[in-house]
């Protein structure tokens, strides 16, 4: 009786190990969209951006791609409000890209409206 028990186990663990085996294979992961951009990144984690809420430079009349991606457990958006910016709130493991564009130097606060005391930096606008 012991003996089928245990070989009852062992089938279910080699069954659930093939099965994942397929679906790894037929459904390999998708690389991270994140990983190879070329702008600005804002990784929103443990109510901060980017861990010290850097100042992003930006040329005037020249658009930077900017990406906000949420690492936390609990939701996060971005909004400059002078800019008109708002990626609306972004849940956990999800992104918003946008572009930072603008025709007049200047500086320009961003935040996160859920956590504005901790979660708010510069962008700067420079002229060319």
């Amino acid at each position: 009786m012991f003996n089928n028990i245990i070989a009852i186990i062992a089938i279910s663990f080699i069954t659930v190990g093939i099965i994942w085996a397929i679906g790894n294979f037929t459904h390999p992961a998708k690389e991270s969209t994140t990983t190879h951009i070329k702008g600005v990144l804002l990784v929103a984690q443990d109510n901060l951006f980017n861990g010290t809420n850097p100042d992003i430079i930006v040329t005037v009349n020249v658009p930077k791609k900017l990406v906000v991606l949420n690492k936390d457990f609990v939701r996060h958006d971005l909004i400059v409000d002078k800019l008109n910016i708002n990626t609306a709130y972004i849940s956990p493991e999800q992104d918003f890209t946008t572009a930072i564009a603008s025709k007049n130097p200047g500086t320009f606060e961003y935040y996160c409206s859920l956590h504005p005391m901790t979660m708010r930096g510069k962008i700067i606008i420079k002229a060319a």
